[in-house]
């Protein structure tokens, strides 16, 4: 049993989160270390003239956010060793709860028309290739040819045999990291960056550093000095406004990465998922250093969920590398997809429902204005999300969970955090994941927990 014993007299309303958060710090700052035991719900109970039932909900709030564990017949412990991260969005949607968590496009029912509509037309027109063939060149030479024209809007020169056809943006980037970084090789990426990141370096082994950014994203001269101080074999990047703080880094700063890419021979991953969505944005990055960037991009936040589907562009040096890594670790994208993608390219629906999409992307973003009045918050007209960084008296799993208390989730934004630098609290919040009226609603109720009292639920204690 520890000494260490949390303080009634800083106990807040909701007392269970107060409680918890107590436990929290407690076991940050290393009082109560790894495999303590903690006392019993009713001991602490009395301890603290709480309920147990507020005792138990703390101890409950512990185990989700990973902290402690608890032993039937044995009792509660601290548990700090890694486990498996969480996802910044809720696994599924339940009961009445305003999901702005998950980072999804605007969807209306004319999506699902559309893609009845392709499915319909798929039946019809299906390639004997595409539904009988093992062999990735024997069906997908015309998709590629297709790629090509679709990457030029993202504005990308490349040629149809550097081009890979993949299962959406998460296949891309993990074959892409599969083919640059060995196992124990470094890769640097900015400090708050794509939350996959952490668990795949962990499942394939190599190291993430996390590098400072400004208000234009990655700063060239940390990335410098981390080569020089590290082995650092690749940089990932999300330059155009899907990175959490929906920044969109100028050219200036996109030909500065490249430079000191070229400078210490490393490559670029460059995941760019919105690409003709963010209009007028700055050539990629892959433009200023086609040499040794691997370009992911991929249609489905920015057409339909469904079209899983998407493109990883490599340079000369990394085809052998990608060809052998896809294969090995998805064999080929699914063709039947790939076909009503390069359809929905050359007719020109594609285009249409980006199209759509940023006109739909600006009126949530009027919404947003229009809620979160008098707040500071960081945004690009056509992002599907805003990062709002929280004042310094709210703690943000407390404010994760006051708003999940309240009918509304949002991501936390430590799920984003890749270097242990000094940390100001923030959440993401997606702008495309629920209708209109839910988002008004759900904007609602962040924009009151931060201007007013966020503790003034009642509950029994």
């Amino acid at each position: 049993m520890t000494l260490w014993q949390p303080d009634p007299a800083l106990i807040r309303r909701p007392a269970y989160l107060s409680l918890a958060d107590q436990f929290a710090r407690a076991i940050h700052d290393g009082r109560l270390a790894n495999g303590t035991r903690l006392p019993t719900h009713r001991r602490l109970a009395d301890d603290l003239k709480l309920s147990v039932q507020t005792v138990s909900r703390a101890y409950e709030e512990l185990i989700r956010r990973g902290l402690i564990s608890g032993e039937v017949g044995r009792g509660s412990f601290v548990q700090t060793q890694r486990r498996e991260p969480e996802p910044p969005y809720i696994p599924e949607r339940l009961g009445e709860v305003i999901d702005l968590s998950i980072l999804k496009p605007v969807c209306e029912p004319m999506h699902l028309e559309k893609l009845k509509q392709a499915l319909g037309w798929l039946a019809e027109n299906l390639p004997s290739s595409s539904a009988l063939s093992f062999r990735p060149n024997m069906v997908f030479p015309r998709h590629r040819a297709v790629a090509v024209e679709w990457l030029k809007l993202c504005g990308l020169e490349a040629s149809p045999q550097n081009i890979s056809l993949t299962n959406g943006a998460t296949a891309g980037m993990t074959v892409a990291l599969m083919s640059v970084a060995p196992p124990g090789s470094t890769v640097a990426t900015e400090a708050i960056g794509h939350h996959t990141l952490i668990p795949l370096a962990r499942y394939l082994g190599f190291n993430l550093e996390g590098l400072p950014i400004d208000g234009n994203g990655l700063i060239p001269e940390a990335l410098d000095e981390a080569c020089r101080l590290s082995d650092i074999r690749a940089v990932f990047v999300q330059p155009s406004v899907i990175n959490p703080t929906a920044t969109l880094m100028d050219a200036t700063r996109r030909e500065q990465i490249a430079a000191v890419a070229r400078k210490h021979d490393i490559a670029i991953i460059e995941n760019d998922v919105l690409g003709p969505l963010v209009e007028g944005r700055p050539p990629a990055v892959a433009a200023f250093a086609p040499e040794r960037t691997l370009y992911v991009t991929s249609f489905t936040k920015i057409t339909v969920p469904g079209l899983r589907i998407g493109y990883l562009a490599v340079p000369d040096r990394y085809v052998a590398a990608v060809a052998n890594r896809h294969l090995v670790s998805n064999w080929m994208a699914t063709p039947m997809v790939a076909e009503i993608a390069t359809r929905w390219v050359t007719d020109g629906t594609a285009m249409e429902l980006v199209n759509w999409q940023r006109g739909a992307l600006r009126r949530r973003q009027e919404i947003a204005a229009e809620m979160l009045a008098g707040v500071d918050y960081r945004v690009h007209r056509d992002g599907l999300h805003l990062w709002l960084e929280l004042p310094g008296d709210r703690a943000e799993e407390s404010f994760v969970a006051q708003a999940r208390l309240r009918g509304v989730a949002i991501a936390p934004g430590t799920s984003f955090r890749i270097a242990d630098t000094p940390w100001r609290p923030a959440v993401r919040i997606s702008l495309g994941s629920t209708t209109e009226g839910e988002l008004r609603a759900g904007l609602s109720v962040v924009a009151k927990l931060l201007l007013g009292d966020p503790e003034h639920l009642l509950l029994a204690i």
